[in-house]
């Protein structure tokens, strides 16, 4: 795993941390892919800058130029919550809700999204349309890069050891500029992109294309701009034949490949659809087919969580102090520093509530609720505990405003209750993950639709195939909620 764990006091003090260690330090802020690669021996070991809790660096805001800038640790839930994004960058919000699922969207950010490179990767596909650019900071200075100019192939970027993204910039839309993304997945959740889409257009009061940004993900070694339609559409009304032209221009600058998602040829077909699908949306006036619901996000309102905030830790490896379930824990065992946080949970804190499935973000087994956050905890170092809060399904009643007990006399929160009236629990492997989505979500929607319901719900496995009887158990919490 990581040989050290740093959490500095400033981003100038992480910048040193790196620029000391030569090659040798990556920083980390949400570790969604990060840890997995440690995880499989895809990553050499080295030192673990954490700059997940500096203050000041998840800004969105709006600039004077009509630019909109997201901070490096601004994650995809932060910019599905934000109506400035959801208003001016909707192709962006859109993919970030695309994203794995609502666990990795609360741990995951979009910076670190950028800089993993993938080819797949939904968030570059939508930027790109929106024509970003990346400030790269580091101990000698910054330097801004055009987000098209930042990849340097396959997982590859022009950044340097040393350097940090420290803003994320695009053009904001309005005033004649929209804009709508579409993903092709095998699944409606937890999805890499079989092929992606996303679609700005400049439109002049007659109705006709002043300027036109097609992107293309998955389809070619990186992330593509289809020129040859993106021109043909300048000019032109968005009818059923330029649109149809369009679609099939676009698939010239596809170059895919045959994989295990889909064969080249099924994507390059795809391609057209998605496209012609894109437009449509854009000349109906329907860029936004996003549920008239708000977002699952699951995260715990502010009075109910704990602001996040650790001290520093300018030494490497010291005794992690955490609070778990409203019960302080100091872990002074040296390894349990290069452990997950799902580990730290399980073999240093005697808490075996919380279980281990995938290991790598897959199957939601192992959610956890970090400082108001639900996550993944296998997907999270062990050092991030250091100073922070955490509810786990021992805990979970806490969580609850209308408590009941079992015939132990244990108290149990309402959704517990509910999977042991509906029969949703059947081999109870993956039960607690799915009462921790649950209770985030009750917290933060006390009447869920039954759209949330499926949303909160969309990281976390069952095996046995018993989702039927896990959504009635919701729905029991929400009759009852109602009735009260």
């Amino acid at each position: 795993m990581w040989r050290e764990y740093f959490i500095p006091d400033s981003l100038d003090q992480a910048l040193d941390l790196i620029t000391r260690y030569a090659g040798e330090a990556r920083i980390i802020a949400g570790g969604t892919d990060l840890v997995v690669e440690f995880d499989r021996r895809l990553r050499s070991p080295c030192a673990l800058v954490d700059i997940s809790r500096l203050p000041g660096l998840d800004f969105i805001r709006l600039d004077d130029e009509g630019w909109l800038h997201l901070g490096p640790l601004v994650t995809h839930n932060d910019v599905i919550a934000s109506c400035l994004c959801t208003e001016r960058a909707l192709p962006l919000a859109q993919a970030c809700r695309q994203v794995g699922a609502p666990q990795i969207r609360n741990r995951g950010t979009v910076a670190g999204n950028l800089i993993t490179a993938s080819p797949a990767n939904d968030t570059i596909t939508a930027l790109m349309a929106l024509d970003a650019m990346v400030t790269l900071r580091s101990a000698h200075g910054e330097r801004r890069v055009a987000l098209a100019d930042f990849y340097a192939g396959v997982r590859k970027t022009v950044m340097q050891p040393d350097e940090v993204l420290v803003d994320i910039a695009c053009r904001a839309l309005g005033a004649g500029r929209s804009g709508t993304f579409i993903k092709l997945g095998l699944r409606r959740a937890q999805a890499i992109a079989v092929v992606n889409c996303a679609i700005v257009l400049a439109t002049g009061e007659d109705g006709r294309t002043t300027d036109a940004r097609i992107a293309l993900g998955a389809v070619a070694p990186l992330i593509v701009r289809a020129h040859q339609a993106e021109q043909w559409l300048i000019g032109q009304v968005l009818d059923e034949a330029t649109i149809s032209q369009a679609a099939a221009l676009a698939t010239q600058a596809a170059q895919p490949i045959d994989d295990i998602r889909s064969s080249a040829e099924y994507r390059r077909d795809a391609v057209a659809v998605l496209v012609r699908r894109a437009l449509d949306r854009l000349a109906n006036g329907a860029a936004n087919d996003a549920s008239a619901d708000a977002p699952a996000l699951l995260r715990i309102p502010p009075q109910r969580a704990s602001d996040g905030h650790a001290p520093a830790i300018p030494n490497s490896m010291p005794p992690i102090r955490t609070m778990i379930n409203g019960r302080e824990y100091a872990v002074d065992n040296p390894e349990a520093q290069e452990k997950t946080l799902l580990r730290l949970l399980r073999e240093d804190c005697g808490l075996t509530g919380t279980k281990e499935g995938c290991s790598e973000g897959e199957c939601g087994a192992c959610t956890v609720i970090l400082d108001g956050r639900a996550v993944m905890a296998c997907l999270v170092p062990a050092p991030r505990a250091h100073g922070a809060t955490i509810v786990t399904i021992e805990g979970v009643s806490d969580l609850a405003t209308v408590e009941g007990t079992d015939e132990s006399g244990d108290r149990l929160h309402p959704l517990q209750q509910a999977f042991i009236e509906a029969g949703a629990v059947q081999c109870g492997y993956c039960t607690p993950g799915f009462i921790m989505s649950g209770a985030a979500l009750l917290c933060e929607h006390p009447q869920p639709s039954d759209a949330q319901i499926k949303e909160s719900i969309s990281g976390n496995l069952c095996r046995c195939t018993g989702y039927y009887k896990i959504i009635e158990a919701f729905q029991r919490v929400r009759s009852d909620y109602e009735r009260r």
